[in-house]
């Protein structure tokens, strides 16, 4: 048929050459073979019109060439879910950081604000969108060619497929405390502890032959403030040591020491903290300068401060809800605060 040559003919275009004359051969059998059926469910020859119709019902030319043609990705669907993920930890760790520091110049820097600021508000904006994709374009576009070449070695040497599934971790319950983690918390704070009682309890932080540092007298809140929090984290991370599963009340203490603690800095930027500073062959007006300038640049941090605190609380909210949500799965006496019986040993 006319029309059916002519519809091969098509395909036949798109096809790769070393393979055009077997793959038109299979189409054409099909296709004949589809025909000759409806002509005798039908009992007569199907007209042109018909036959128009049951070639476009199996695609355009292009389309059912393409079935045939070799799959060509840049970054193809086995390591497309990995890559995904590298460029969400890329952007969180690279681009916002970037852009948190690019705005932070902005707003303490005058020199850099005056390098980096237009006649009007659209021209900066567009400064630093310009400057944003270049940023943008490099880092992502490594990332890019980085798996697309991954992509190439992985299909010639299919190293993604070498793997055993006895290897596999272990499943993990987000609600249980590694006790590495706690041991670790644990040193950290009695470390940290020893030297705060033993060297920030006075407002006098550093007097030696040339150099004094003197804190203002709020002082004394802050210090005995925090070594009331490193208390309650020491109780907290021997608690669990022993008993190594978040519960709704533990969870709801770390997020309330978290949240004071975090206050507490807060203020801390806020109180103009740094007195004094006297130093051997400097000036008092120098290190007045000297001492203004460091608690401005602490005020200046406030947001930053802020931010952070606030993402700190963020994790301890989630994981007040995770332990909430998951609670069913726990033992009831873990659920209680105590240690399933596998666990006392």
């Amino acid at each position: 048929m006319d029309l059916v040559d002519r519809y091969l003919q098509a395909i036949k275009f798109w096809l790769p050459k070393a393979q055009k004359e077997d793959i038109v051969a299979e189409l054409s059998v099909d296709i004949h073979s589809h025909i000759e059926e409806q002509e005798a469910k039908l009992g007569r020859k199907l007209n042109e019109s018909e036959v128009g119709a049951m070639l476009k019902s199996r695609g355009r030319p292009v389309l059912v060439a393409q079935r045939y043609l070799p799959q060509e990705f840049l970054v193809g669907p086995t390591l497309f879910p990995v890559y995904r993920f590298v460029l969400k930890i890329v952007t969180a760790c690279y681009l916002v950081p970037w852009i948190l520091v690019w705005l932070g110049f902005m707003i303490y820097s005058p020199a850099f604000r005056a390098a980096h600021t237009g006649a009007t508000w659209i021209e900066t904006l567009g400064i630093f969108w310009g400057r944003f994709w270049v940023v943008a374009l490099i880092t992502l576009g490594a990332v890019t060619v980085i798996f697309a070449v991954l992509e190439r070695i992985q299909a010639k040497s299919g190293f993604l497929e070498k793997w055993d599934p006895l290897k596999l971790p272990a499943v993990r319950d987000p609600n249980q405390i590694p006790r590495s983690e706690s041991i670790l918390e644990l040193a950290i704070c009695v470390v940290f502890g020893t030297w705060w009682i033993s060297a920030m309890r006075s407002p006098v932080v550093l007097d030696q032959p040339g150099v004094q540092i003197i804190l203002a007298p709020a002082w004394t809140y802050f210090f005995w403030g925090y070594l009331l929090l490193m208390l309650a984290a020491i109780a907290a991370s021997g608690v669990n040591l022993f008993r190594p599963y978040w519960t709704r009340q533990r969870a709801g203490i770390r997020l309330l020491t978290n949240g004071i603690g975090s206050v507490m800095f807060c203020a801390l930027c806020r109180s103009e903290i740094l007195a004094k500073i006297s130093l051997t062959d400097v000036s008092p007006a120098r290190t007045l300068e000297i001492t203004n300038a460091i608690n401005l640049w602490m005020s200046r941090a406030f947001p930053f401060v802020v931010g952070l605190g606030l993402v700190i609380l963020a994790f301890d909210i989630r994981r007040i809800i995770r332990v909430k949500t998951d609670n069913y799965r726990l033992p009831k006496n873990m659920a209680a605060g105590g240690l399933p019986t596998s666990a006392a040993g």
